[in-house]
């Protein structure tokens, strides 16, 4: 009997991971996350599976983010009821992640329908908090390194991607085949997260290419962050910084916090950290002390300089504040949530600052901003952008080009095939290209769609 392998995700672009793994009657589906971005591929998300969703018998996850996780609340809906098998760190992020995605679209929906912005009568939630809440019961954990039977007669063992809190690398063995599922690599030089575990050898191999046909600059966050707020601070500036709430509001909690240790940047600038989403994943920092490279004297540290913003009423006040401030706040990619109202309110002034902090995926709000319009709709307003605009590129949690060969060439043995996933055509085809160059590799880009026997 074959395996087969089917893309329903992340081929072509970086969001809306999902790989449906076949064989012997039982089907597994490897992530099952939501497209973002560009309209059409957000339209994926209400476009039915090609199989039922009771169909699926387990599901595997590699990480919480929610382009790998964020689907869950809507397969279980449509009654999916088997197993997800996921790592502890993973689990405790997705209980924070998936209802507040739910919530989000709720607030969205009704949003539209309240100021009738929306072509749909009445503007529907994909999912909504309490079907998440619902989803989180089929979550089940299995410790890294530690092999187990996600289907009878499959074997699974996850392996350290670095990352974010519970990141994995997949190793799938089912009908005599050995699938590696790299998941979101992180960095070897991360300034939170241990450096990716060298892949175990397999026969076929899925790589991320989220930075395929790129080099991070030889600069580190702090090198970026010290000089962009000391202007700021010397201007009286307000520097919004949309974050993702796990990992990268981290990383930028922690290097203000060293340049005011060091003296860098002067002790007194407020720092606001406004995404409850946020707020509980830094605490969750405390929770698992061996994934990361922070010792508790550096959390204490983060925690002291920062503020932390719980409700709408504590956020609303932040606009009432004078002076030089600096606000975290999800999301990312400027696609929803509290940073919007900041954005709104600060963008057009000069003397602010918008920082984006890792990589904007085509048709986002973020990308917009990065690539210098001079206005973005929010909330169906036009707003100006007049803030100096910073892209910091040494804040990313994904591994580059380099880092990306580097960690398939400590395989122990050359896969017969490589799918490069997970990334924009150019950088997808561009590290395709490099496997093949340097090592000698066959590489290709699946299709979104496109199902292969291994």
């Amino acid at each position: 009997m074959s395996v087969t392998l089917t893309f329903l995700g992340a081929a072509g672009t970086v969001t809306g991971s999902k790989y449906l793994v076949r064989h012997g009657g039982q089907s597994l589906l490897v992530d099952c996350g939501l497209f973002q971005g560009y309209k059409l591929l957000r339209q994926r998300n209400w476009q039915p599976l090609p199989l039922a969703s009771a169909a699926i018998d387990a599901v595997l996850l590699t990480h919480a983010h929610l382009d790998h996780s964020g689907y869950l609340p809507l397969l279980a809906r449509q009654g999916f009821a088997g197993p997800v098998w996921c790592t502890p760190g993973t689990r405790d992020l997705c209980a924070i992640l998936l209802p507040d995605s739910g919530h989000l679209q709720e607030e969205d929906a009704d949003y539209l329908n309240r100021h009738q912005l929306s072509q749909h009568h009445p503007a529907l939630p994909l999912y909504t908090r309490q079907d998440a809440i619902r989803s989180l019961k089929l979550l089940q954990t299995q410790p890294l390194h530690q092999a187990f039977a996600p289907l009878p007669g499959w074997r699974a063992r996850f392996t350290r991607a670095g990352h974010i809190l519970g990141a994995a690398s997949l190793l799938l063995e089912v009908g005599g085949r050995r699938i590696l599922f790299s998941g979101d690599l992180g960095r070897s030089d991360d300034l939170l997260m241990h450096a990716p575990e060298p892949p175990p050898a397999a026969d076929v191999l899925l790589v991320e290419s989220t930075y395929g046909e790129r080099s991070h600059p030889p600069v580190s966050v702090l090198d970026e962050l010290a000089p962009a707020l000391s202007r700021l601070a010397a201007r009286g500036g307000v520097a919004v910084v949309p974050v993702f709430a796990v990992g990268r509001a981290q990383t930028v909690l922690h290097a203000i916090a060293q340049l005011k240790q060091n003296g860098v940047l002067p002790s007194w600038l407020p720092v606001f950290l406004d995404s409850p989403m946020a707020v509980s994943a830094t605490q969750l920092y405390q929770d698992h002390p061996d994934e990361h490279r922070l010792s508790p004297a550096q959390l204490q540290a983060m925690a002291r300089g920062t503020t932390l913003i719980h409700s709408v009423e504590e956020s609303k006040a932040l606009a009432r504040l004078h002076g030089p401030r600096v606000i975290l706040s999800a999301s990312g990619m400027a696609t929803g949530g509290r940073v919007l109202h900041h954005l709104a309110l600060h963008a057009g002034d000069h003397r602010n600052m918008i920082i984006l902090t890792g990589h904007q995926a085509g048709g986002t709000r973020g990308a917009r901003i990065a690539a210098g319009e001079k206005s973005i709709r929010i909330h169906g307003q036009e707003v100006a952008i007049r803030a100096e605009v910073l892209q910091l590129h040494s804040a990313s949690a994904h591994a580059d080009a380099g880092q990306l060969l580097d960690w398939l060439a400590a395989s122990s043995a050359a896969p017969q095939q490589v799918y490069v996933v997970h990334g924009e055509l150019a950088a997808a085809d561009a590290l395709r290209q490099r496997i093949g160059q340097r090592l000698h590799w066959r590489a290709e880009m699946p299709e979104h769609g496109a199902t292969v026997t291994l």
